[in-house]
């Protein structure tokens, strides 16, 4: 059947506003975690779709009413998820700091989903629903946050930027020099001072983000606090 030109022009126009729009590649490789939704895979920021995970130096209250590094207990959570496996991260869109935000998975397993289900993170509303129903079942077993009580992050990020405070120091762009440590899903960072002192960052903790590890100098990734205590390394103070 033969149509008009503009009936033809009309046409591929319509197809290329209501056709799929190409998919971005996947992201895939070992994953660095800097906070409870956000990771780094080679150089790239990614941004866990459709969940909320505590700040850095966020605090919550436990069960008992006593406070506890809540962003960190993520941080270390979704780590040890990972452990040194690739996963994947399907992108979904781009955020205002220039994030990919993306679901991710290790196997077969999402990890957005993950961390809402453990309690870990809450879920996104603002911009998904998608784990709202995981959320509704940690929530219901008391799992993670929802075993005590909490600011949801984005009230705790507003509340500190009411203050003059930043609130997301991991947006920060990655160094251009850093070297990709070797065991990039162990989170916690093995830093040898000027002065020869080796110390251990956890994420969450006041310098986490702005510490790059060097291994040609004997700096390394820890997987536990033990393991980095038994290697020599102390914790850092405050």
């Amino acid at each position: 059947m033969s149509y008009p030109k503009a009936m033809r022009h009309a046409l591929a126009v319509l197809v290329l506003l209501s056709g799929p729009v190409l998919a971005a590649e996947p992201i895939v490789g070992r994953a660095s975690v800097t906070d409870g939704d956000t990771v780094v895979i080679r150089s790239t920021r990614v941004r866990l779709h459709g969940i909320d995970a505590p700040e850095s130096a966020q605090l919550c209250q436990d069960a008992a009413g006593k406070s506890y590094r809540c962003g960190q207990v993520a941080a270390l959570a979704l780590a040890r998820q990972i452990g040194e496996a690739i996963i994947s991260c399907e992108p979904r869109d781009t955020d205002r700091y220039g994030r990919t935000v993306a679901i991710c998975r290790k196997g077969d397993e999402d990890l957005n989903a993950w961390m809402a289900s453990q309690g870990y993170a809450t879920a996104y509303q603002r911009y998904s629903r998608d784990y709202v129903g995981v959320e509704t079942t940690a929530r219901a077993l008391k799992r993670g946050l929802w075993a005590g009580t909490f600011d949801p992050p984005s009230d705790w990020r507003r509340a500190k930027r009411a203050g003059g405070v930043e609130t997301r120091p991991e947006m920060e762009k990655l160094p251009a020099a850093a070297p990709a440590p070797t065991q990039t899903a162990c989170a916690i960072k093995g830093n040898i001072s000027r002065k020869g002192d080796k110390i251990y960052h956890l994420p969450g903790t006041r310098d986490y983000d702005r510490t790059v590890i060097t291994t040609g100098s004997g700096e390394r990734m820890f997987c536990s606090e033990d393991e980095a205590k038994a290697a020599g390394w102390r914790g850092a103070r405050g």
